[in-house]
């Protein structure tokens, strides 16, 4: 007791004397029974149901997001999917990593999870630690390496593929990093798609995207793309009516991140539904011709 407890506030010794700024570095060596599987260099059991059981855990699909004048617009659909089942109508894939960022995720839903609470943690442990937060490039690489200690699970079908988006402090803009099951991170500009629907709802951005965009028309671009991408691939779930289920949405501006309430995400919802009983392929992009 001695050797772990150093005697002020009953605090465990290597909380008072460690300073390192990375909590999952922290954890591995204070206690790294308590890190997900891929992150404690572990493999996962194996065997001949094991392909059965991972395909038959539910997947999260599809994610986009825009930026637009003031920051950044990220949405996600509803559905998770098991094998070719529906498994949930009304799973969330967009969260808060901080006040100026946004992390969502496409993959085996029970490891995005975990990802998510881990990356949250980072943040906040870096923080407290250095006094500042990181710079949403550091984040983005922070968030890299998390993927990347988990490619031994991603190699069994436990892979997690996360989007990360943020608003630039330092620049003033929004910014869009995507990843590779290696961690290789990528910044994308104006737009980007993830998941199952993503070339659909890509397809989708690319018509409906303009430079120039208010944070209000960039949600219903992207509240748009995901409907596109309903409308094309059985893994991602468009507004449910019946239901009262639509995608979540957020913004990350200069403001900090929002995630639309409810009612304001089923209004822009039934907005896009409203729209496609009049026009099926919804709305068009104007043609521009040079002057």
């Amino acid at each position: 007791m001695g050797e772990f407890f150093d005697g002020t506030a009953g605090q465990p010794a290597a909380f008072m004397t460690a300073r390192v700024p990375s909590f999952t570095d922290f954890l591995a060596g204070y206690q790294p029974d308590l890190l997900p599987a891929g992150f404690r260099g572990r493999g996962l059991p194996g065997g001949d149901g094991a392909n059965e059981v991972i395909k038959n855990l539910p997947h999260a699909t599809t994610i986009v997001a825009a930026v637009c004048e003031r920051g950044v617009v990220m949405a996600g659909d509803r559905r998770a999917t098991a094998g070719n089942m529906i498994s949930k109508r009304d799973v969330d894939k967009v969260f808060r990593s901080d006040e100026f960022s946004a992390v969502a995720i496409a993959g085996v839903y029970a490891m995005g999870l975990e990802f998510v609470r881990l990356f949250q943690v980072e943040l906040e442990h870096y923080e407290k630690m250095e006094g500042r937060s990181l710079s949403l490039e550091g984040k983005a690489n922070r968030l890299a390496k998390m993927v990347r200690d988990n490619l031994g699970p991603a190699m069994q079908g436990l892979a997690v593929v996360p989007l990360f988006t943020g608003y630039d402090e330092e620049t003033g803009i929004g910014r869009i990093f995507s990843y590779d099951v290696a961690g290789g991170p990528y910044e994308e500009y104006r737009y980007h798609s993830i998941g199952s629907g993503s070339i659909f709802a890509r397809g989708s951005l690319k018509k409906l995207y303009r430079d120039d965009m208010s944070v209000s028309d960039a949600v219903l671009c992207c509240v748009q793309a995901l409907y596109d991408a309903a409308d094309d691939d059985s893994a991602t779930g468009g507004p449910d009516l019946p239901r009262q289920i639509f995608p979540v949405v957020a913004t990350i501006t200069d403001d900090g991140f929002r995630r639309l309430p409810d009612a304001e995400a089923a209004e822009i919802g039934e907005q896009v539904v409203a729209g496609r009983m009049q026009s099926p392929d919804g709305p068009n992009a104007p043609l521009r011709t040079a002057s």
